[in-house]
C-alpha cells in the first residue's frame, strides 16, 4: 500500500497537479468505477476514478457478503480512527455472508438533523475506495461525485482526502462550494456546504474531523475538475467558485449517466428524447481562452476522438462506456456479457430518457431485458425509497426540512407536497444502480430489486471489442 499523506507544520492548501493524463475514466454509476478498475487503469498510465456515489452502502453490503477477498478490511485497518473502523466491522461484517434471500442490513436515511451514521459510514467508505486504487502504484486517483448527493458530499471528500485522492471530479450540478471545501480540509480545518432547499432558505452542513474523533491535520489538497456542458458555466466556475478550479471535463449529451438539459424550450424527438441544437455545443476557443486545462467526454472511445481533442486543444479525453464492460469494471458479470453479446448482434439501443431520474435531468437508458427499462418490469416494481440519495429537501408549512423524492411511493410524495403529475416514469435509480453492481436489495415478499444500466450513445461500438477485453487493453488502442 502506498504510504498516506503525512502532516506537515504549515497547512498545504496548493493542489498537487501532477502531469496532466491524456485518458481519464469515467466516474460511473454505483461501485461500477469501482477502485480495482480505477487501478488497472492508473498501473497502465492514465487517471482512473473511483465512485463515491453511494459509497456508504457499497462498504456496507462489501461487508455483508463476506468481503471475500479481505480487502475492505485490509484498508479499514489503516483508517486513522481505528475505533470507528472496527465499530463499523462489529456491526456489519458476516464472515460467512448473507442466507440466500436475506435482505441487506440498512443504514437510517439521513435527514438534516440525523446523519451521523450515514456521515461514519461515508468517511469510511471513501477512504476504503481510494486507498485500495492507490495500491501498488505512485500514481494520482481521482474520485467522481454527483453535485445533487448533497447530504453525503463533505464526509465523501474528507474520506476520499485522508486517503491520499489525487483528483475530485463532480457533475449533476453546479459544484461552486466544493475548491473552498477542499482547501478547507487540506489546512486542517471544519468545512461548511450549502444544501439546497426548495420552498425557503437552504441550510448549512459542517464537517468537523474532530466530532470523529480524526486530528485536524493538514492533507494534500486535491486538483479539482468540475464537469460542464457549457464555456458560460466554466468560466462562471473560473471566477466565482469558492476556490481556484484546475481544469474542466467538458461533456457532451452523448455521454452517459445524467445529461444536462437542452437550452432553450425543450423539445422532444419522435422517441420522446429530448432534442439536442446548436446552443448545446461547447465554444472550444472560449475554452482555451480561460487557460485551464479541460478533457472532452461523450463519444469519444476512439483513437481519432482522442486526437481530435488534442488538436482543438484539449488536454485530453475523458471515456466512461469502454470502461464500463471492460472486465475490471464493478459492472455485474452477466450484464456485462449481455450487452456485449448484443453489441456482437447489432441489437443495442440507448435512450435518453426525460423522466426516468428523480433530478429531472435527462439520463441514458439501455434498453435491457430484465431491467427497469421494460415497461413491464417497472410497473411490477413496488415502489420503495430506502436509499434516498436523489431526494430534494423541501420546507414544510411548519418551517422544517423534510425529505421527498418523485420515484417514492406516490401518496407519500403528495403528503409531503409533490406533485403526482411529476411521479410517473420515475425510476428509483438508487436501488437499480446498486443491483447494476451486484449489490441489489431483497424488498418485502422476497423481490429482488431490478437493475436500470446506463451508457453513452456510443454503446454500439463495442461490436468492436472481444467480450473479456481490460482496461489496458482500451489504454492501449486509444493511445493508437
Amino acid at each position: 500500500m502506498t504510504d498516506q499523506p503525512t502532516a506537515t507544520d504549515q497547512p498545504e492548501t496548493r493542489p498537487h497537479v501532477p502531469e496532466l493524463p491524456r485518458v481519464i475514466q469515467g466516474g460511473m454509476g454505483i461501485a461500477v468505477s469501482d477502485w480495482r478498475l480505477a487501478r488497472t487503469v492508473c498501473l497502465h498510465g492514465g487517471l482512473g476514478v473511483v465512485s463515491g456515489t453511494g459509497i456508504d452502502t457499497v462498504l456496507l453490503r462489501r461487508l455483508q457478503d463476506g468481503d471475500p477477498g479481505g480487502e475492505v478490511r485490509r484498508a479499514l485497518a489503516v483508517f486513522p480512527n481505528p475505533a470507528l473502523a472496527q465499530a463499523c466491522l462489529e456491526r456489519y461484517f458476516r464472515p460467512e455472508g448473507r442466507a440466500p434471500g436475506e435482505a441487506y442490513a440498512r443504514l437510517p436515511m439521513p435527514t438534516a438533523e440525523r446523519y451521523r451514521d450515514a456521515w461514519e459510514m461515508t468517511l469510511l467508505g471513501a477512504f476504503v475506495e481510494v486507498t485500495l486504487a492507490r495500491e501498488g502504484h505512485d500514481r494520482p486517483v481521482g474520485l467522481n461525485l454527483l453535485t445533487k448527493l448533497q447530504l453525503h458530499t463533505l464526509p465523501a471528500l474528507y474520506g476520499a482526502m485522508l486517503a491520499g485522492v489525487g483528483t475530485v471530479i463532480m457533475g449533476a450540478g453546479i459544484p461552486r462550494d466544493i475548491p473552498g471545501i477542499l482547501d478547507s480540509f487540506a489546512a486542517g480545518r471544519p468545512a461548511s456546504l450549502r444544501v439546497d432547499v426548495r420552498g425557503g432558505e437552504g441550510l448549512t452542513l459542517t464537517l468537523d474531523p474532530a466530532d470523529f474523533d480524526l486530528r485536524p491535520d493538514p492533507l494534500v489538497r486535491p486538483a479539482f475538475y468540475p464537469i460542464v456542458s457549457s464555456h458560460v458555466l466554466a468560466g462562471v466556475l473560473a471566477r466565482k467558485a469558492s476556490g481556484p478550479v484546475q481544469g474542466f471535463i467538458v461533456e457532451g449529451p452523448t455521454a452517459g449517466g445524467h445529461n444536462a438539459p437542452p437550452r432553450g424550450p425543450l423539445t422532444l424527438d419522435d422517441r420522446g428524447q429530448p432534442v439536442y441544437g446548436e446552443r448545446d455545443e461547447v465554444d472550444l476557443p472560449a475554452m482555451r481562452a480561460l487557460g485551464l486545462p479541460f478533457w472532452l467526454a461523450g463519444g469519444c472511445g476512439t483513437p481519432g476522438a482522442l486526437r481530435d481533442a488534442l488538436a482543438a486543444g484539449a488536454a485530453g479525453i475523458q471515456v466512461g462506456t469502454l470502461f464500463a464492460f471492460a472486465q475490471e469494471s464493478g459492472l455485474r458479470a452477466d450484464l456485462k456479457a449481455d450487452v456485449l453479446t448484443r453489441a456482437q448482434a447489432g441489437s443495442l439501443d440507448v435512450f435518453t430518457d426525460p423522466l426516468a431520474s428523480p433530478t429531472g435531468f435527462p439520463f441514458k437508458v439501455v434498453t435491457l431485458p430484465g431491467t427497469l427499462s421494460q415497461p413491464e418490469v417497472y410497473a411490477a416494481r413496488e415502489r420503495v425509497c430506502d436509499l434516498g440519495y436523489l431526494r430534494e429537501a423541501y420546507r414544510t408549512d411548519s418551517g422544517r426540512v423534510g425529505w421527498r423524492c418523485p420515484a417514492e411511493p406516490v401518496a407519500a410524495y403528495e403528503s409531503k407536497g409533490g406533485a403526482a403529475a411529476d411521479t410517473p416514469g420515475r425510476k428509483c435509480l438508487c436501488n437499480a444502480l446498486m443491483a447494476d453492481a451486484g449489490y441489489a436489495q431483497v424488498q418485502r415478499g422476497g423481490r429482488t430489486e431490478p437493475g436500470l444500466l446506463t451508457s453513452g450513445d456510443g454503446l454500439g461500438a463495442l461490436r468492436d471489442w472481444t467480450p473479456g477485453y481490460g482496461a489496458a487493453d482500451v489504454l492501449r488502442v486509444l493511445h493508437g
